[in-house]
């Protein structure tokens, strides 16, 4: 096929993977009540909230921990066979969750495996899409192919939101049915026009080092997962002996993952791939500008259906399916921002624009730090698509360096690396703002809470019990869009005479409203210094930079009226 016409069908193939892979990765955010009321399972009972995080991280974990690994056998075998085969085992684990016929643990136990399973399929996908388009356009339109590639997967994670509030209440299953002709459609398609244009060269499967960097990456993540739950007496699991071994030992296994890396013959991952400085900056701005907005989503859907919208008329019912509409601002400026980012930084490279994309970034967090919890959703909504049009600016121009200055028989492992940088990244940074929104409502949410129920008249007795509950569970109530004082309250419920203010939509967001604010706080601030690290990262980043497509390095020619670049990695144009 004419390369010209190849490269527009890679495109649209791609973009599809990505959309459907990503908006399944978020579809269940919102569909989650919907989901635990069709398998007849409370997972606010003692005992149930593991299922919920896993339903929640399995997917995010499965993905992060094979990318690497799946990049490199792309690069070995094939891109495309490798990219259609995820097409393949995505569309076939959705089918398998679409016809879920169980109820209670064991309904959530096989959803989980197979979301594990929808994961593994996605791996596939992200871990070649990229590379597939840096085989398939110039140097000159990756930005823009890459661009939209990533748009289309960063928006497909704010769409999943809103369709899975839509789908959910008419039938649970659809939230797993809708992506299945697309599979469908996908792999069909990418099996007859797809065409492996890689470079390839003689290698083996590196074992110990895939098993070494399985192992460790699952047991961080996994650590990271249980540190947010409770432990004996505590608010959370940080000190658990269990979740402390997972991460130290996961830290572990990747230190020896890089000495056998080092040493290897064919590695996995080319350690020497960051001596590149486009790659390696770009890499680390890539894990700190997910580390910045990885839990952005939770933390906003929290505010939104547990706070801002009981107090705006929204029964909690209701609130899962319009936080993620009032969330639309921030898709929209990913989508206004992402392909023309990286039309330009075609033109005038990736330092520029990935570097004012995290600049926009961090004021955008640092604007919504400084609104109070009952905001006016004009200003909210601004400063969302604000932090979209900086996320946006910063990811498409970002990838295109990255890509632009791998070797191409190592774009597969290249692409994999930098994916797994961002998905790890937003596990960790689920797991850190959580933690921060976690101890400001410890430090504040059981006196407000006992007193506040006190003067409705609870008594003394029932008010501590409830005030003394760890605040994640009013958080996971809100987060599912329960009413979090019909679960705490329950059967006391008909005896208390206040029961029906108690339960309505302004006591407890007006209780929860200043302890939530203390922890969001912390938890923007952390966003705003993440994001400024990962400016600056961007601005070391080097001139704009370009592997030659013969094995050598090579800087790219001079756009007419130019200056000449200096040297590799030296300031040009970039």
């Amino acid at each position: 096929m004419h390369p010209e016409r190849y490269k527009w069908i890679a495109l649209s193939n791609t973009t599809l993977g990505m959309l459907m892979a990503t908006v399944n990765s978020s579809i269940i955010l919102i569909a989650l009540p919907d989901i635990f009321r069709g398998i007849h399972l409370d997972p606010l009972t003692p005992g149930n909230s593991s299922y919920l995080l896993w339903m929640l991280m399995g997917f995010m974990v499965a993905t992060a921990v094979l990318l690497v690994s799946l990049g490199r056998v792309g690069d070995m075998f094939g891109r495309v066979r490798m990219y259609n085969l995820g097409f393949a085992v995505f569309t076939l684990f959705s089918i398998l969750l679409s016809v879920t016929w169980m109820h209670g643990p064991a309904a959530a136990l096989w959803l989980i495996l197979m979301r594990v399973g929808q994961g593994i399929g996605g791996a596939f996908l992200f871990a070649n899409s990229s590379a597939i388009l840096t085989d398939a356009f110039p140097t000159d339109q990756r930005g823009l192919a890459l661009g939209v590639n990533s748009v289309a997967a960063i928006a497909g994670s704010f769409i999943g939101l809103v369709l899975g509030g839509v789908l959910a209440p008419v039938e649970w299953h659809l939230v797993f049915l809708v992506s299945v002709p697309f599979g469908l459609f996908g792999t069909v398609w990418a099996y007859l026009k797809l065409e492996d244009r890689s470079v390839r060269i003689a290698s083996r499967i590196d074992w110990w080092g895939n098993l070494t960097f399985a192992l460790g990456l699952v047991a961080v993540l996994v650590g990271i997962t249980y540190g947010i739950e409770p432990y004996g007496g505590h608010t959370m699991g940080w000190t658990d002996p269990k979740v402390l071994a997972e991460l130290l030992g996961g830290v572990a296994l990747l230190v020896v993952f890089a000495v056998i890396e080092a040493r290897s013959d064919h590695p996995m991952l080319r350690l020497s791939l960051f001596k590149i400085r486009a790659f390696s900056a770009g890499s680390v701005a890539t894990l700190l500008a997910a580390l910045g907005r990885g839990g952005l989503m939770f933390i906003i859907i929290i505010w939104l259906q547990g706070i801002w919208l009981p107090l705006h008329g929204y029964s909690f019912s209701q609130t899962p399916l319009w936080a993620g509409i009032y969330m639309l601002p921030l898709t929209a400026g990913f989508l206004v921002a992402g392909p023309l980012s990286g039309v330009l930084s075609d033109r005038y490279g990736a330092r520029p624009f990935a570097t004012g994309g995290m600049v926009v970034a961090a004021l955008a967090f640092g604007l919504l730090e400084a609104l109070p919890v009952d905001f006016s959703y004009a200003v909210f909504a601004l400063l969302l698509l604000l932090m979209g049009i900086g996320m946006g600016i910063f990811s498409a121009p970002n990838l295109a360096g990255i890509m632009n200055s791998l070797p191409p028989d190592q774009r597969g492992a290249g692409a994999g690396t930098v994916t797994t940088f961002q998905n790890s990244a937003m596990v960790l940074s689920i797991g850190v703002f959580f933690t921060l929104i976690i101890l400001g409502l410890a430090a504040h949410l059981p006196h407000a809470l006992s007193a506040g129920l006190r003067a409705e008249g609870v008594p003394s007795g029932l008010a501590h019990k409830v005030a003394g509950i760890p605040p994640v569970a009013s958080l996971f109530a809100a987060f599912l869009g329960y009413n979090p004082m019909q679960q705490l309250l329950g059967p006391a419920l008909p005896h208390l005479s206040h029961a029906g203010y108690l339960t309505g939509r302004r006591f407890f967001p007006g209780l929860i409203a200043s302890p939530f604010q203390s922890g969001l706080r912390e938890a923007f601030s952390f966003a705003v210094g993440a994001c400024l690290i990962a400016a600056l990262a961007s601005l070391l980043r080097g001139g704009r930079y370009v592997h030659g497509e013969a094995g050598e390095p090579a800087l790219e020619p001079a756009a007419p009226g130019a200056p000449e670049p200096a040297g590799i990695g030296a300031d040009s144009r970039g």
